[in-house]
């Protein structure tokens, strides 16, 4: 039969194919399966109505077979099949998908059955297997036809059909793999341990099972006898039928048919942690978008989580064949600790189904997934602490990040997530805590900053508040006072930095005193700014210090903490904290100061 040529359009999208739309070879193993399971599909819905099929589901199958010899690779089901006419415009015309228009057979008639999805909408992906095959030769034989043809093609050239011979209804296809190159590696889709991994990555939970012939060993007894009259036995290879994929994806089943443990065992065997997670969301879907999400939220970060190298996202899926192993689309930066998988019928894809378009159905499903992802925060927070608290210790500082991301937009949606250490009770608090013990008279949240929780406790200018009977959050990362800045206030209360010049606590009386002496020592106060040359902006009697000489405050939109984050990043102009000195009036090293002043102004200087 002479050669058919494909039309132009369709030599230049092969060609582009081959080339461009799909980024990873191994794309291709993935599409031919999803084709043989549109077929089983199509077959499988007809047999719903018509018992002269004589199948039913549990008959249907994909085979995969190989011949290393050879270098052939065979992917055949018992689906639908295809005629010469199908064969003609399915595979002679690119881009036209049979899948596509069954669906839409289905759609416009009366009957509509849910189990049947039909994952191929645009007729490009069988073309994938262009890429690893220098020929292709597509073997069917339709339901209801006693006549089987033979498709064939090594590319671009053209194709031809031939009449052949097939016992049974449905496809095989046979690719003729390629000769290694210097940098190609053809041959490892011929390794029975690389077409199992593949399965398992792409089309694991394909609904139909995946089988391929085998090779295993075992231990079998010899003639030959040892010294004890034992039977010697020795090791054989043999060949044996295996089913691939597991099929029915655990995020699909009911709560009543996987428990949480279920879930966690299939946590840690697939995102390879040896920890349970502290919260499984299990997630079903109706309305705007249906869509199914099984989502973990780990006990610790892995090891390059705080690195450009760690990738957020989360797995996609469309009808139990993997779309993406990253989709960064579904959560935001501040959720990125989470792990899972989304899995929709809804999403619309490209042709080569390797990305995925920003469509509406994506972001509804995003915002959805944030929503919950901190509804189930708050919750575990309430419920078990020791777990929200296990949490956060791994990625508390990625809430905070969130915080200040995007100018703040995130903060209010966060705030309630965030702990810091209690100088008062000595241990981790929410602001809602905090705010909910403040006795009454208390109009701010006070904080103090340091390295250490021990640190901040301790700073001289601490003891007003605590003295107060105030609590304190002790904040020791180095974002904390940005966070607080952006936070600038929760449910009415103001956050004030016991490093402030001024925290106004004082009664009345006592800010007339400070008053009285901040005029009777005026001259000493500004002999001491002048002396320290410009280090410091002011210099006052402190309303702070109760038993401390002296201490460093700073008043301005800089606070010493973020002066020291400031000056670590390298760069030119470093924003610069304006310093308060405080002095203590009560205190004994003031009535030396100010004795050397009065007395000799050199050694005061000093």
């Amino acid at each position: 039969m002479a050669k058919k040529q494909f039309k132009a359009e369709s030599k230049k999208l092969l060609d582009m194919m081959i080339h461009s739309v799909y980024t990873h070879k191994e794309i291709f193993l993935r599409e031919l399966i999803s084709n043989a399971s549109d077929a089983i599909d199509k077959l499988h819905y007809i047999s719903l109505t018509d018992g002269g099929v004589g199948l039913d589901r549990s008959d249907f199958f994909i085979k995969i077979d190989v011949d290393k010899d050879k270098r052939l690779l065979t992917v055949s089901d018992n689906g639908i099949g295809m005629t010469k006419e199908d064969l003609e415009s399915n595979l002679g015309i690119i881009a036209k998908s049979g899948s596509l228009d069954f669906k839409k057979d289905i759609n416009q008639g009366e009957t509509k059955e849910q189990d049947i999805d039909i994952i191929g909408q645009f007729g490009v992906g069988f073309y994938s297997a262009f890429m690893v095959s220098d020929e292709v030769s597509v073997l069917s034989k339709a339901y209801g036809s006693d006549e089987a043809y033979l498709w064939k093609s090594s590319g671009a050239d053209g194709y031809t059909i031939t009449k052949a011979e097939r016992e049974e209804v449905g496809t095989t296809i046979v690719l003729k793999i390629k000769q290694d190159g210097a940098d190609e590696n053809y041959g490892e889709f011929l390794e029975e341990y690389r077409l199992r991994s593949l399965v398992k990555k792409y089309s694991d939970y394909i609904r139909y099972p995946i089988k391929m012939d085998v090779e295993k060993s075992r231990e079998v007894e010899t003639d030959e006898t040892d010294e004890d009259g034992e039977k010697k036995t020795k090791f054989e290879t043999y060949v044996e039928e295996e089913t691939l994929n597991s099929m029915v994806p655990i995020w699909q089943r009911t709560k009543k048919e996987v428990s949480d443990e279920e879930c966690m065992t299939f946590y840690k065997e697939n995102y390879y942690d040896y920890e349970d997670p502290v919260k499984v969301i299990r997630i079903s879907a109706e309305g705007q978008v249906e869509y199914k999400a099984m989502l973990f939220i780990p006990a610790k970060a892995p090891y390059d989580f705080y690195t450009r190298e760690f990738k957020k996202g989360l797995q996609l899926y469309s009808n139990g064949v993997m779309i993406m192993e990253k989709c960064e689309d579904l959560l935001p930066d501040h959720f990125r600790f989470v792990a899972g998988i989304v899995d929709s019928p809804d999403l619309s894809l490209n042709i080569s189904r390797e990305l995925l378009q920003h469509d509406r159905q994506l972001k509804i499903i995003a915002k959805y997934l944030e929503k919950r992802i901190r509804e189930e925060l708050e919750k575990l927070l309430k419920s078990d602490r020791e777990k929200y608290e296990k949490f956060y210790g791994a990625f508390g500082r990625q809430l905070k990040y969130g915080v200040l991301a995007d100018f703040g937009m995130n903060k209010e949606s966060l705030e309630n997530l965030l702990l810091f250490h209690s100088a008062k009770e000595d241990k981790l608090v929410s602001l809602k805590e905090y705010k909910d013990a403040m006795p009454e008279g208390q109009d701010s949240i006070y904080y103090a900053t340091g390295n250490t929780v021990a640190k901040a406790k301790a700073l001289p200018q601490a003891e007003q508040v605590l003295e107060k009977g105030y609590d304190m959050l002790c904040m020791t990362d180095e974002e904390d006072d940005f966070v607080i800045n952006m936070l600038r206030e929760y449910e009415g209360k103001n956050f004030l930095s016991v490093n402030e010049a001024d925290l106004d606590l004082q009664t009345d009386e006592e800010k007339k005193e400070l008053e009285k002496q901040a005029d009777e020592n005026k001259d000493l106060l500004d002999f001491v700014k002048e002396s320290l040359g410009g280090k410091v902006a002011e210099v006052k009697i402190s309303s702070k210090l109760k038993t401390h000489a002296v201490c460093l405050a700073s008043t301005g939109g800089v606070s010493l903490e973020m002066e020291k984050y400031f000056d670590m990043i390298p760069g030119a102009e470093k924003p610069k904290a304006q310093r308060v000195l405080e002095l203590n009036a009560g205190h004994s090293s003031f009535e030396a100061l100010k004795n050397a002043f009065e007395n000799d102004k050199e050694k005061a200087a000093k």
